[in-house]
């Protein structure tokens, strides 16, 4: 079994900052991309930035500039560093990484169980 979990969510004024963190748990044999993805109310999921294991990075043309991800490969984990934060970044943030398990042939997806943001103006 493998697990995502996901902190440091909140509320912030707008222009504040906020780092949510995501670490994966379980029989793990390797982590490929990891990223995070947000929902607003009535919209999409959408991709926000991705990682690759290499550390290749990824975003979301409305966070570029504003939003970092990292990982820190030998803690299973991915981050996301938000800075500048609009009303329009409130949403649930979801982290996803691609998994391959001891047990399997292939790396499967698998999801956080998301974390609010909400930037009041």
């Amino acid at each position: 079994q493998v697990q995502l979990v996901e902190s440091g969510g909140g509320l912030v004024l707008a222009g504040g900052s906020l780092r949510l963190s995501c670490a994966a748990s379980g029989s793990i044999s390797s982590i490929h991309t990891m990223g995070w993805y947000r929902q607003a109310p009535g919209k999409q999921r959408e991709l926000v930035a991705v990682i690759t294991s290499g550390g290749s990075t990824n975003y979301a043309d409305s966070v570029k500039g504003r939003f970092t991800t990292s990982r820190d490969n030998a803690k299973n984990a991915v981050y996301l560093q938000m800075n500048s934060l609009k009303p329009e970044d409130t949403a649930v943030y979801y982290c996803n990484a691609r998994i391959q398990r001891h047990s399997d042939w292939f790396p499967q997806n698998y999801w956080g169980q998301g974390t609010q943001v909400t930037v009041s103006s």
